[in-house]
């Protein structure tokens, strides 16, 4: 067990001091615990540690917002143990946590297996939705049907207890450690860098999964260059629990097959084994240039963002993918001059400036709307307020603010636009 500060994670050790290290890591939602039925025989080989989430089993609530940040406190851990160099797997998002350390960090990576995985989760959209509803309602409703994302229906209802610690693990999940989890998960998206994961990748899917089955799995078969794939038939998406056995025998070949020597980052090269180095004869020396470096251009607007690039960026994380696909398909040699300004100007230039951060800037908008009359654009923009973090208390308060200095009939329609929108977005799904 570990004592936590808040740039690392907490954690545990199983199996020999003097073996190579094997780490397992956690889906959203679960505990270290989630692998309870591996440990024993992978411990055998490997000294394995596994961690826990922030707020997640008891570990303190500092919240992590993207997955590099979980896997730059993952290293600060792992820096701490004077661990260098590991085997690596992990579930949905551990096993993001475990893409980013084989794009990022390939020299600290032997070997990689991503369960229940892929290249980007969802929708941005379905994951800030989610964190809405928790937001509002607690984590109650997301622990409740947990087991029907996480299980088959057969396995759920013939072990009653799992099903029951699976419930109580999200229950007891710090709320504000979830949410920021989800929006992690809402930005990750690493399809056009698949490519250049360089290292031994076991992809391992449940063949009932219906949260990252197998078309995600074999997305991420098809982009890593050394990727292979394993289904395992009567699982659902928490595949370790559900057929530990199976798990437990993939990972022992994977990683007892597929461990990369070591990556030296200084040459770029990766090392040979002893026995396999041949005594090289005496060469003059000569250096060879790797790269040449480019000068720095003389004025930093040169590199400044396209206004557009930054501006589409921001415009999908406030209102969401489908608002904004809607609102670009529906541009014509007519409109789309609009479109480009709306983005560039709107989103690019005032949405991008630090004066003010979302939230509030959500505040400031919806009071403008309501003040101006624009009804049409209130739903969108109280849609947005919801995911990017207000609660639907600070909305109400928002709005009757606007009853006293817009008028109540304005005030009015706003109030019955946003509930209509509260309503679909804070509702937890069946």
């Amino acid at each position: 067990m570990s004592e936590t500060p808040s740039n690392t994670l907490q954690y545990r050790f199983d199996g020999p001091e003097e073996a190579p290290v094997l780490i397992l890591g956690p889906s959203l939602g679960t505990t270290w615990h989630m692998w309870d039925r591996q440990v024993p025989e992978l411990a055998q080989q490997w000294r394995v540690l596994r961690f826990d989430l922030p707020g997640h089993g008891g570990a303190p609530a500092h919240p992590a917002g993207s997955v590099a940040e979980l896997t730059a406190r993952l290293l600060a851990t792992l820096d701490s143990l004077g661990v260098q160099r590991f085997g690596y797997a992990g579930c949905a998002l551990g096993g993001a946590v475990g893409v980013e350390l084989a794009l990022r960090h390939p020299e600290r990576l032997a070997s990689l297996a991503l369960i229940a995985a892929s290249p980007r989760f969802g929708t941005a959209d379905e994951f800030r939705q989610r964190g809405v509803i928790v937001r509002t309602n607690g984590l109650d409703p997301i622990a409740r049907t947990a087991p029907d994302r996480w299980f088959t229906g057969g396995f759920a209802a013939a072990q009653p207890a799992i099903t029951d610690w699976a419930v109580q693990m999200v229950r007891t999940t710090d709320p504000g450690c979830y949410i920021a989890a989800c929006e992690a998960l809402a930005a990750f998206d690493v399809r056009p860098e698949l490519g250049r994961v360089g290292v031994p990748t076991l992809v391992l899917v449940g063949s009932e999964d219906q949260v990252t089955g197998p078309a995600e799995a074999r997305t991420l078969v098809a982009g890593i260059p050394d990727a292979r794939l394993a289904v395992v038939p009567g699982a659902s998406h928490l595949v370790p629990v559900e057929q530990p056995a199976a798990v437990t025998d993939l990972l022992v070949t994977h990683f007892s097959t597929a461990w990369q020597p070591v990556f030296d980052s200084a040459t770029g090269q990766t090392a040979l084994p002893a026995a396999l180095v041949k005594p090289a004869q005496a060469q003059p020396a000569q250096v060879q240039p790797i790269a040449e470096i480019a000068p720095a251009p003389a004025d930093p607007a040169a590199v400044r963002p396209d206004p557009y690039d930054t501006g589409i960026k921001i415009r999908r994380e406030v209102l969401g993918d489908a608002h904004v696909d809607r609102e670009l398909a529906q541009a014509d040699a007519f409109s789309a001059d609009f479109q480009d300004f709306v983005t560039r100007y709107a989103w690019g230039e005032i949405w991008d400036r630090p004066g003010l951060d979302r939230r509030m800037r959500s505040c400031v908008t919806l009071a403008a709307l309501v003040a101006a009359g624009h009804a049409e654009e209130l739903a969108p923009h109280t849609r947005a307020a919801l995911r990017g973090g207000l609660t639907p208390d600070e909305i109400k308060e928002v709005l009757l603010q606007t009853a006293v200095y817009c008028g109540i009939p304005a005030a009015h329609r706003a109030f019955r636009v946003a509930q209509q929108v509260i309503r679909e977005e804070t509702t937890p799904a069946e």
